[in-house]
C-alpha cells in the first residue's frame, strides 16, 4: 500500500482535495506499511472518527458486536430470541468444531436463510494450520459440496473440479488475476491440459503447470479475506487457534459479513482474542516524515506573512 499511495499522490496537483475513508482497527495491509495508521497518528492532517451505532444500525447484531470486540468486550454470545444475523455454536473440541460448521455450511444456513452453500456462504479461519483451519476445512468442505466425478485433475496438493470455488493465491497480471480473487470452476480438459476458471464472468484458463496459483476457497484465512465481503461468514474461533487470536483478527473477520455471521468454537477462545490487543510492529517512517513536513509548514507561514 504504501508504495501504491506515493505512486498515487504523486500525479495529483497541489489544489487537489483528498478524502481517505478506512478502518485502523482492522488487520494492517498484507504488503509492507501502515499508511492509514501513520496518517492518523501523525495529526497532520485533520480526523474525524465515526463512533455512534445509529438505531437503525443497532438492529443488526453483526454491527453492534463488531463495536463491542473493537472497544474490547465480549460479543453478545446468547441466543437471540428471534431472526439474527449474528449467532454462536458452541463446540468444546476440533472434531465438534468441524462437524458443526460442515451442517451449517452444507444445509442449515441454506434451510434458514436460502443461501447457497459455495457461492454465498464463506468459511474464514484465524489460521491455515490445525484440525480446524483452513486447508484441513477446505478438504472437508470440498468433500460435501462438491464431490470430484471422473472430470478432476489433481496438482500441487489439491483436487480441482467442475464447480469448484477457487482463489488464486498470487498476483498475475497478464491473466489479470490477483491475490485473493475468488472464481468458480468451469472445466477440466485433460486432453489439453487446461483448466477454465470463471472470475466476475470473465473466463480464464490455466494449464495443469500453473494450477499452483490457485487454492479451495470453501474456507479461508481471515488475512486472505482483508478487503472483500459475503452474504455469510462462519468464523471458527478455538483456543488452538492461540497465535493468531487477536482483536484486530477476530473484529476484520465479524465485519466480512453482510447478511450473517457465525461464531463456532469456544467462549474462552473467543475471550482471549477480545483481549489480545498485541500483534508484529510495523516499523514505518511516514509518521516521523508526517510530523517534519507539518512543522517545516508552520515555520515557513510566518515567514510567508511577514514578507
Amino acid at each position: 500500500m504504501s508504495c501504491s499511495c506515493r505512486r498515487y499522490y504523486g500525479r495529483w496537483p497541489d489544489q487537489a482535495a483528498l478524502l481517505v475513508v478506512g478502518d485502523i482497527d482492522q488487520l494492517p495491509s498484507v504488503g509492507p506499511g501502515q499508511v492509514l495508521a501513520d496518517v492518523i497518528g501523525s495529526a497532520a492532517v485533520p480526523v474525524v472518527r465515526l463512533t455512534e451505532v445509529f438505531r437503525q444500525a443497532a438492529a443488526s447484531r453483526i454491527i453492534v458486536n463488531a463495536h463491542r470486540i473493537n472497544q474490547g468486550l465480549m460479543p453478545d454470545l446468547a441466543p437471540p430470541a428471534g431472526d439474527s444475523d449474528f449467532y454462536f455454536v458452541p463446540a468444546d473440541d476440533p472434531e465438534a468444531a468441524v462437524s458443526r460448521i460442515l451442517a451449517l455450511v452444507k444445509s442449515r444456513i441454506h434451510k434458514r436463510f436460502g443461501l447457497d452453500p459455495i457461492r454465498e456462504v464463506q468459511v474464514l479461519c484465524p489460521m491455515n494450520r490445525g484440525g480446524v483451519g483452513a486447508r484441513s476445512l477446505n478438504v472437508e468442505l470440498q468433500a460435501v459440496l462438491n464431490p470430484a466425478g471422473e472430470r478432476k485433475v489433481e496438482r500441487f496438493g489439491w483436487t480441482f473440479a467442475p464447480g469448484d470455488k477457487v482463489m488464486q493465491i498470487d498476483n498475475d497480471y497478464d491473466k489479470e488475476v490477483f491475490n485473493g480473487d475468488i472464481g468458480y470452476v468451469g472445466d477440466v480438459d485433460s486432453e489439453a491440459g487446461e483448466v477454465s476458471v470463471t472470475f466476475d464472468g470473465r473466463v480464464v484458463t490455466y494449464g495443469f503447470g500453473e494450477l499452483d496459483v490457485l487454492v479451495p476457497a470453501y474456507a479461508a484465512t481471515i488475512h486472505k479475506s482483508q478487503g472483500s465481503e459475503y452474504p455469510a461468514v462462519i468464523i471458527p474461533v478455538m483456543t488452538q487457534h492461540y497465535p493468531m487470536l487477536q482483536r484486530n483478527l477476530l473484529y476484520t473477520g465479524v465485519t466480512r459479513g453482510k447478511r450473517l455471521v457465525v461464531l463456532v468454537g469456544q467462549k474462552k477462545a473467543i475471550a482471549i482474542a477480545v483481549r489480545n490487543v498485541s500483534g508484529r510492529r510495523r516499523w514505518s517512517k511516514l509518521d516521523e516524515w508526517l510530523r517534519r513536513g507539518v512543522a517545516r509548514a508552520s515555520a515557513i507561514m510566518p515567514a510567508v506573512g511577514r514578507a
